[in-house]
């Protein structure tokens, strides 16, 4: 399990679209299995249920009105960028939590992340989206209900580090450091080569790496295009291109990181690309 800080920002629909993995939406229903946790005081306020018929532009509209409702109120850098957003990724090996897990796993983060803190009325407003496999988004108004700004904890990459590590032992989940293949023998110093070669394998992977991340969200955007005419005919079609590109871009740096751990005077084998992905098909 890996938490990232992600920088601030001055709106939550940029925080929201990139959890949702696409566009913040007024027509996108949000149900209780994508929302899984949120600030505790909310429910004060709604009917039963009323939560769950939310669409992603209210869930953004509620995170954006402490910015609305006080618009005094600056933070340390007497700046206005209020929203953070903390996601959070398991280990492309573990299992997937369940509805409950997700919800516990959100709040312990949350008050980790000073957003919630028992038995503060007047605290944050923070949501957890689980709309993307294997990972979590906690977004966060720094904005108090009282109008204060909520600093965050001195050192708050450790307290994440060490909320992820408790977490996986108490929900039995994969510590990254942990996966089979992935460290190296206790005493062993990998040479220039094969740290490079470790650096490409992070990138190209096809369950956690970046480009993986991006081509996947390429590819939902070029489908989501290709379903609203205004977009313009051709846009579906240039946003498959590009995904076809990054995958050719993962194949090329993922033959380079073998070709840096093979042994002298062996060439490894190039990955073989199907005529049908190299005429612009869709990448796997």
């Amino acid at each position: 399990m890996i938490p990232r800080l992600n920088e601030l920002s001055g709106t939550p629909s940029g925080p929201l679209g990139e959890a949702l993995g696409s566009v913040v939406s007024a027509e996108e229903v949000l149900s209780k299995d994508t929302v899984v946790a949120y600030w505790p005081a909310l429910n004060a306020y709604l009917l039963d249920g009323e939560v769950s018929a939310w669409t992603a532009a209210q869930w953004a509209e509620h995170l954006e009105d402490p910015l609305l409702e006080h618009p005094f109120a600056a933070g340390p850098a007497s700046d206005r960028m209020a929203v953070v957003r903390l996601e959070v990724r398991l280990h492309p090996d573990d299992r997937r939590p369940n509805g409950a897990e997700w919800f516990e796993i959100a709040h312990r983060f949350a008050r980790a992340a000073g957003f919630e803190n028992p038995g503060d009325t007047t605290g944050c407003r923070w949501i957890a989206v689980h709309a993307q496999p294997g990972r979590l988004d906690v977004i966060a108004n720094l904005i108090r209900l009282d109008g204060t700004w909520q600093d965050l904890p001195t050192g708050l990459l450790e307290r994440l580090a060490a909320e992820a590590r408790r977490i996986e032992r108490d929900l039995r989940l994969i510590a990254p450091a942990s996966a089979v293949g992935r460290e190296c023998p206790v005493g062993s110093v990998p040479d220039a080569s094969t740290q490079l070669a470790g650096v490409l394998a992070q990138l190209t992977d096809e369950r956690s790496g970046p480009l993986a991340a991006v081509r996947a969200l390429v590819e939902h955007t070029a489908h989501r295009a290709a379903l609203h005419p205004g977009a313009g005919p051709d846009i579906g079609h240039r946003l498959e291109l590009i995904a076809h590109r990054l995958h050719r871009i993962q194949q090329d740096l993922d033959a380079t990181a073998t070709r840096l751990t093979a042994r002298p005077g062996r060439v490894p084998a190039v990955p073989v690309v199907p005529a049908a992905r190299a005429a612009g098909g869709h990448s796997p």
